[in-house]
């Protein structure tokens, strides 16, 4: 019965929340030489303030970030990915 109670208590939190506070945007990225390129740029991405999730690959060269535009704009991801060396396209 707790289990159960618990469960509808978690849908109806995560029934509140509303999508319209984040943007999803992907860039092809210039710069990456290695996996490790792809790891550590989604590193840093997540520990800014405003990014709930990066997902970058090496192979295709391409970053997904979710972020809360309220809180991050596009033109401030962008900037960063360049001071970490990289150009996002």
């Amino acid at each position: 019965m707790i289990r159960r109670n618990f469960i509808a208590g978690l849908a109806a939190a995560v029934g509140t929340l509303p999508a319209a506070d984040t943007k999803t945007v992907t860039y092809t990225i210039k710069g990456f030489t290695c996996v490790a390129c792809a790891v550590g740029l989604d590193t840093l991405l997540q520990r800014q303030d405003g990014v709930i999730h990066s997902h970058s690959t090496y192979p295709e060269a391409r970053t997904t970030i979710e972020y809360k535009p309220a809180v991050m704009t596009e033109q401030a991801l962008k900037a960063f990915i360049s001071e970490m060396g990289f150009e996002a396209k």
